[in-house]
């Protein structure tokens, strides 16, 4: 789990799921929430909401696990909406590893 950078990705829907693919993990703001979107030992794609911390201090599971990043961006993470529907309203940043 990384921290998110200051300043915003400058993405297209487009270019998400590679960017994703090479990066592992973003962070994607929408609304008041700010979701963690990631793989799981690089075979499984899922999203964490950051508000919500497990007793590893990991940020908890908002969604299914999916083996692709095709299937991820068509998967519910925020109020029943998927990454691709909710695109145009969410800010998108790097994972920033410390």
């Amino acid at each position: 789990m990384g921290k998110k950078a200051d300043e915003a990705l400058e993405i297209t829907l487009e270019e998400l799921p590679n960017y994703l693919r090479a990066n592992h993990a973003a962070y994607m703001e929408i609304g008041d929430s700010l979701l963690y979107l990631t793989d799981a030992n690089d075979i499984y794609w899922r999203a964490q909401d950051t508000a919500v911390i497990n007793e590893k201090g990991h940020y908890t599971d908002c969604s299914e696990l999916v083996p692709t990043v095709a299937e991820f961006m068509d998967l519910p993470v925020w109020k029943g909406g998927a990454i691709k529907g909710l695109f145009g309203a969410a800010k998108f940043y790097a994972s920033v590893k410390e």
